[in-house]
């Protein structure tokens, strides 16, 4: 009789204690689904707390955190784009009209005048805005182009010292318009990688373009047998701040009119789509611009 009333004791012990386990998870589930809900809908970094030390639930939470950290990175990440994508229509909104506002006065002035030298002049420099928007249309073409992360580009063994060289002759006259020394430090052993020939050309081509446009006036380049290829130039006018945003789309440094972020957005896909690495930094004064193939 005793022997039962023991079992029976020992089985209701333990269906209390399961009751009183089932009744605590409930109120615990209850309670991370009020607080998921009120972090969802608020605009704060707060994660779900438990008030028991069942295993169950402590796994359960962590889970719901993490996912809540990724959902919060995506949310960011998103409103970042967003903001983005409205700064570079407005720029460039801005980088298109003012050419195109140049060309539509120039074109006001030729109609006023029977002037035939200052109609010639009216149209050089309606040439030159021409150029200037279809440079920045093209730009905004290639850019779309490279911006698929799902793209791929056909690579073969390339000889990065012929490539830079090459790129580098071809600004050479645009160079010493501008007054431009470039130091040049390219060393002899030759440097193959696996990458696309007209592809990399253009990175060389973006990054020497932007400093024809806001280069002081001295410029190095350098290519290591590691395959690293560093460009420095002197910028007074930027900063260290700038230079961190010197990679976004259609970013625009206000004080250098000339230079937007599409060239150096480019080359960064481009360099990426290669199986490199580019970064830029500012060091006493002076951009520098790291790639690593």
């Amino acid at each position: 009789m005793n022997i039962w009333f023991y079992l029976f004791f020992i089985t209701l012990c333990v269906l209390a204690y399961l009751i009183l386990k089932v009744v605590m998870i409930k109120r615990e589930i209850k309670n991370m689904n009020a607080s998921f809900s009120n972090i969802i809908k608020s605009d704060t970094n707060q994660l779900i707390t438990v008030g028991t030390n069942i295993k169950e639930m402590k796994k359960l939470a962590s889970s719901l955190n993490v996912n809540l950290k990724e959902l919060r990175r995506l949310e960011l990440e998103y409103k970042n784009g967003n903001q983005e994508l409205k700064s570079s229509m407005t720029n460039i909104s801005h980088d298109m009209r003012t050419p195109l506002t140049a060309i539509s006065g120039y074109i006001e002035l030729i109609k006023e005048t029977d002037d035939a030298l200052k109609k010639q002049e009216y149209l050089k420099v309606i040439e030159r805005k021409t150029e200037e928007l279809i440079a920045l249309t093209e730009n905004v073409f290639d850019f779309a182009k490279t911006v698929d992360r799902g793209e791929t580009i056909e690579k073969e063994p390339c000889l990065l010292n012929e490539l830079l060289e090459e790129t580098l002759a071809n600004y050479y006259s645009i160079f010493r318009e501008k007054g431009i020394v470039p130091e040049i430090r390219i060393c002899e052993q030759k440097v193959y990688r696996n990458v696309n020939k007209n592809s990399m050309i253009r990175v060389f081509e973006n990054i020497l373009s932007n400093v024809e446009k806001y280069s002081n006036g001295n410029f190095k380049v350098k290519l290591e047998t590691t395959g690293k290829i560093v460009f420095s130039n002197e910028a007074t006018s930027l900063d260290g701040a700038t230079v961190q945003k010197i990679f976004n789309r259609y970013f625009t440094v206000e004080s250098i009119p000339k230079l937007n972020g599409l060239g150096l957005a480019i080359a960064k896909q481009l360099v990426e789509l290669n199986g490199g690495s580019i970064k830029a930094e500012y060091r006493k004064e002076n951009l520098v611009i790291d790639i690593q193939l």
